[in-house]
């Protein structure tokens, strides 16, 4: 080792630009140790799969509304569009969990169950056959089972306070 002169460069001085550049070093390091946060959360009410769980709701009552199971199965069959709106909305905002999964296999089971009874209604030639309008019944509250599920899922709040790292 070479003894420090006052003469010497390298004793106690840096090059031109290097303090610039040990603090921006240091300013990188403390950032990948806090990580990269969003210090706003994100709005998290989800508007646009509110406006289809609304949609679906009013179709859902509006459109079964008369106590005909018969009357019924066509309103049935136009909510599953609005379901699978709802889906894909869901699963664009990575919402799913377990129990909405579990309301979807309900929908399909009773949605077959229904389809069966129809068809064995109309054997019958029977629209008021008892198996048809329990099918209907179990149909209607799967949909709200559905519904409940999805409002469940839209509304709570993201995994810690949504402003966890990137």
């Amino acid at each position: 080792m070479t003894p420090c002169s006052p003469r010497s460069a390298a004793c106690g001085r840096t090059a031109p630009g290097g303090t610039v550049r040990a603090v921006a070093s240091v300013a990188v390091l403390a950032a990948f140790a806090t990580g990269c946060r969003n210090d706003t959360p994100p709005p998290w009410g989800y508007p646009d799969l509110k406006a289809t769980l609304g949609s679906l709701s009013r179709a859902l009552e509006e459109g079964c509304a008369e106590t005909a199971p018969e009357s019924c199965v066509d309103d049935l069959d136009r909510l599953g569009a609005l379901a699978d709106r709802a889906f894909g909305q869901a699963l664009g905002h990575r919402l799913l969990d377990a129990g909405y999964v579990d309301a979807v296999t309900e929908l399909d089971r009773a949605r077959e169950l229904r389809v069966a009874a129809a068809a064995a209604a109309r054997d019958r030639r029977d629209p008021r056959y008892a198996p048809f309008r329990r099918a209907v019944a179990a149909e209607r509250l799967a949909y709200r089972r559905l519904l409940a599920a999805l409002e469940r899922i839209r509304t709570a709040p993201p995994p810690g306070d949504g402003t966890d790292p990137v």
